[in-house]
Parts: structure tokens; sequence; C-alpha cells
């Protein structure tokens, strides 16, 4: 079971922000594997899993917005109901809260990425093994 780095980024909240954040890690070869954004006290906040983190810090920073790099958990589950209720299960029966967790999938998926943070990863991978 995998460590992803995600990379978290205050932005502008207005139309067309997200867009120009994809453009930019796109025009430079990134891709995203996994994102959420939302709106957080008057400003976006966009959390990303990418193939290639340092790059996109890079381009994150060239454009003014600020950024922060965490380790969070990757879990490959598949894609049928109960799945991330089990991950989340296992986590709680060893104690671990998940602040945070997001997941992106296609219909036609037969797997897929749950990434969680938590306080203590190397304590997750043990609980998830």
């Amino acid at each position: 079971m995998p460590r992803a780095k995600q990379i978290s980024a205050w932005v502008e909240d207005r139309p067309g922000t997200l867009g120009k954040l994809a453009d930019a890690l796109g025009e430079k070869g990134v891709t995203i594997r996994a994102f959420m954004a939302a709106a957080m006290d008057g400003r976006g906040f966009v959390r990303l899993v990418v193939d290639r983190p340092a790059a996109a810090r890079k381009i994150l920073t060239a454009h003014g917005w600020e950024s922060t790099e965490d380790e969070v958990v990757e879990v490959t589950v598949p894609d049928r109901p109960g799945s991330v209720g089990t991950v989340a299960d296992r986590l709680g029966a060893a104690g671990i809260n998940v602040q945070y967790a997001y997941v992106g999938t296609a219909g036609s998926a037969r797997s897929m990425n749950l990434y969680l943070a938590v306080p203590d990863v190397k304590a997750a991978l043990k609980a998830l093994r």
C-alpha cells in the first residue's frame, strides 16, 4: 500500500481559477491523478495528487499560488458498494482518525484509489495491511 504526496494550494475563489490551475499543470506535462476543491475562508483551496509533485509545486509557485506538500495514504479498492466503508472501519478499529478523504472513479472502473489524510501514515499503513 503506497503513500502519496499531496499538494494543497490556496487560489482565488472565482470562476475559471480551477481551469487555470489544471491548464498550468497540463501545459507542463503534470498529470492530475486525484483532486478535491473547495472554497474556504473566502479563498479557493485545492488538494491534488499528481504524478510529479516537485514539478507541480514549482508551477504553482510560478503562478503565485501558495502551496504545501503532505503525505497521504493511497489505497486501491474495488469500485463497488462498501469498499470505502471497509477501509474506514479498519482504520477506526486501529484508533486512527481520518481527517479527510477523497476518491474519484469513472462508472466503468473496476478499482479506484482512495486518498486518506491521517495523523499517522505509518500506523494507517500497518492497519490496512
